[in-house]
């Protein structure tokens, strides 16, 4: 099993904005590239990318929380 975690502390955002869908959801498939959330640290929105492959099988953080440096966001199998 992967993680994905936040490489920085701040306020984690599963939408790019209140009225579009979240970047990825459970079941959801990721390439290293994914952009799977955002994290706004002093007004500044950081994309979070999935930097491995796989299926999304859990979603530990909840939108608008604030999270850690080494949080883990999100699980995935490969």
């Amino acid at each position: 099993m992967l993680e994905i975690i936040s490489p920085i502390p701040g306020t984690f955002y599963r939408k790019p904005s209140p009225t579009e869908a979240e970047f990825v959801s459970v079941g959801s498939v990721v390439t290293p590239d994914t952009v799977v959330a955002l994290v706004e640290v002093m007004k500044t929105f950081i994309e979070i990318k999935a930097e491995c492959s796989g299926k999304i099988v859990e979603v530990l953080a909840q939108s608008e929380a604030v999270v850690e440096a080494g949080s883990v966001l999100f699980r995935v199998e490969e």
